[in-house]
């Protein structure tokens, strides 16, 4: 009989990867495909999209050693090239088919993920010079982003900052965003395991010191998602989905580092948000997008289902709570049966309302990807072949 593992691997190995291999073109994949499953190769093409393409298939290469995987993340490595600076260093926002560049902002979130995905290339393919371009950026995020007191957020195409409308939301623009430190976080924890640098090694431990004292919010056992340059918190806002995120991807950091007393610091306050999230966000037919002044805003996001399965799963395995372990399951039962598009030629629904209804959004644009849930089926993979009774 067929365990719900053995329908994530079908997910991964019938749905998920062959939908992306197959928007591979002469110029890389292509950048944009409607609910309707029209393809639009004149879209543009988003760094962020592609950074999450090549660290997709570096991973998958790295998992089932299937050859095929490594050649298209071989494809999505020189379409990143492509997205590079050569002039001012880092990479753009997006480009045309064509090579040219469509939008030329330079944005800290941008630098990490294309960090995070050189990283996982690196360490599938060997090839040192992807390695020296990872470094390349996290040299220049330290020098053009970082000001002493945490990440500022966007730039101009020569490094002038701008305004953060890429990042924020929810008629705020801040100046800092709890988002985009996570996903320095991400990129750095990468670059960490392909080379083990103490300089970066050094700026994990800064941004572990951030999350504790600055973005972490005790009382409401949440993080804070907007501030201003002071960390001062700008809206009433708890994103349940990047709360489960990070309570599962942090915790990989503090692995990662293996150091006993930050682990201890931090890890309390991870279990605290899984717990929380639980509370506030889990019902047994999807898992809530957000609250604006107590107001839950019920959509269910596919990103957000992806990481709260995982998140939910990273907490059982440190707490054996029952709960826990009740709640992945559901989870991954209503990706299955609710979230998964199972049209011909399609992926995942964007997201569907607390009915399940889909909403008619873009199956792929800049933001629709397959890290979040090609990562979800990879890691439920790796964890559940290290524990059989997950």
């Amino acid at each position: 009989m067929a365990t719900w593992v053995d329908e994530v691997k079908r997910e991964l190995l019938g749905r998920i990867i062959p939908f992306w291999k197959g928007l591979r073109d002469e110029n890389g994949y292509i950048g944009y495909v409607g609910f309707d499953l029209k393809r639009d190769p004149s879209a543009e093409r988003g760094c962020i999209l592609n950074s999450r393409i090549l660290w997709f298939f570096s991973e998958a290469y790295m998992l089932l050693k299937d050859e095929s995987l490594i050649d298209e993340a071989d494809h999505a490595y020189r379409e990143l090239i492509r997205m590079t600076d050569p002039k001012n260093g880092g990479v753009y926002w997006s480009l045309n088919p064509d090579g040219t560049v469509f939008d030329g902002t330079k944005h800290t979130y941008n630098q990490a993920f294309a960090i995070y995905a050189l990283s996982a290339y690196y360490r599938a393919s060997g090839k040192k010079e992807a390695l020296s371009r990872a470094y390349e950026l996290f040299k220049t995020v330290e020098e053009k982003c970082f000001d002493g007191e945490g990440y500022l957020e966007a730039f101009t195409a020569d490094w002038k900052p701008e305004s953060n409308e890429k990042l924020s939301e929810n008629g705020v623009e801040a100046g800092r965003t709890m988002n985009t430190l996570l996903h320095v976080l991400e990129g750095y924890t990468g670059l960490y395991e392909a080379d083990r640098s103490d300089e970066v090694l050094k700026k994990l431990y800064f941004i572990a010191d951030v999350f504790e004292n600055k973005i972490y919010n005790r009382e409401k056992r949440r993080q804070e998602v907007f501030f201003d340059l002071d960390y001062n918190t700008l809206i009433d806002l708890h994103s349940f989905g990047h709360d489960i995120e990070t309570s599962w991807l942090m915790d990989h950091t503090l692995d990662v580092i293996g150091d006993e007393n930050l682990t201890k610091r931090i890890r309390p306050l991870l279990l605290e948000m899984a717990e929380k999230t639980y509370e506030a966000a889990f019902t047994d037919h999807g898992f809530c997008n957000e609250s604006e002044n107590g107001v839950v805003n019920t959509t269910r996001i596919w990103w957000v289902q992806a990481e709260a399965l995982l998140g939910f799963m990273n907490a059982y395995q440190h707490t054996r709570d029952e709960k826990f372990r009740e709640a992945y399951l559901s989870q991954w039962r209503f990706i299955r049966d609710v979230l998964a598009d199972r049209r011909e030629g399609s992926e995942w629904f964007w997201c569907v309302d607390e009915n399940g209804v889909p909403a008619e959004k873009p199956i792929v644009e800049p933001w629709k990807c397959p890290y979040h849930n090609g990562r979800m089926c990879m890691e439920i993979i790796k964890r559940t072949a290290k524990e059989n009774d997950l």
